[in-house]
């Protein structure tokens, strides 16, 4: 069984970006990208409406890395503080050493390979310190800027459920990527 330490926060850096602990006062930015609808097309979340939605996110977040639950990062340009998006193992199984990986960008950043680079981060970090065998990806067919960063980084498309998810009274198909330490 893995054991998750997150009690001094790990700060993950690449070529352009600085991936740090999410904080209340990324709250403005995080209700900006979660109360955007083409933002939040793709992920089976309500919109955010108000700040305190945002500071909840956020509060949510912090409490289940403090538990070792999951670990979430603020993805930010390096030399600068301000929140552009957010990724993390949401779902850390520690008895099978796998998670699940999530990601998602403010609009304004899109097109630019942040996700790409954020996504291999996250990785060495998750195979590497936290000893993860597998990480898990679940996107919908239509996010093609999802399923190409998800490629650029290794993962292969291992399954593709039809209607497996209902989010605001619709079906929807969801495409299971998969990729292995080794």
């Amino acid at each position: 069984m893995l054991t998750i330490d997150l009690s001094t926060f790990p700060v993950l850096t690449t070529e352009r970006l600085v991936l740090r602990d999410l904080r209340p006062s990324d709250a403005e930015q995080v209700l900006a990208m979660r109360s955007d609808p083409e933002v939040m097309r793709h992920v089976n979340r309500p919109l955010a409406h108000t700040i305190d939605d945002a500071l909840a996110l956020i509060e949510l977040i912090n409490s289940r890395g403090a538990a070792g639950e999951s670990v979430h990062w603020a993805i930010t340009v390096k030399g600068e503080e301000a929140f552009m998006g957010l990724i993390g193992f949401w779902r850390i199984v520690k008895e099978h050493h796998y998670a699940e990986l999530g990601y998602t960008i403010a609009r304004e950043h899109w097109g630019k390979g942040h996700a790409t680079e954020a996504i291999a981060s996250t990785l060495d970090y998750g195979f590497g310190t936290l000893g993860f065998h597998r990480v898990e990806a679940i996107t919908r067919p239509q996010n093609t800027a999802s399923i190409r960063a998800l490629e650029k980084n290794g993962f292969k498309l291992e399954g593709h459920f039809k209607e497996d998810i209902r989010w605001n009274d619709e079906y929807h198909d969801s495409l299971h990527f998969g990729k292995l330490r080794h």
